[in-house]
């Protein structure tokens, strides 16, 4: 009366996946990241930089002030940060 399931990962790692420049690492497992977009102006037709910066968790410390990561959208960790480095 077993019945194996299979679990898709796929769905689970699902979320947001952005790449930014570190901008400051002074927190314990935490460091800012500013991630850089173009937005079209409506009236002008004009392209903006739009810049928004996210907390991201980083366990042991290991990214540098201005090292390009790539960030991932997971489960909130604290009140302002729900995302995680993958990769420097």
């Amino acid at each position: 009366m077993t019945a194996s399931k299979t679990i898709d990962t796929t769905a689970r790692a699902g979320g947001k996946v952005l790449s930014g420049v570190v901008v400051k690492s002074a927190m314990k497992d935490t460091i800012t990241v500013a991630v850089t977009r173009y937005v079209m102006q409506p009236k002008y037709k004009k392209f903006v930089k739009r810049v928004k910066k996210y907390l991201v968790h980083n366990p042991g410390n290991t990214a540098e002030v201005g090292t390009s990561v790539s960030i991932r959208e997971t489960r909130p960790i604290s009140k302002n940060k729900s995302f995680e480095v993958i990769s420097k």
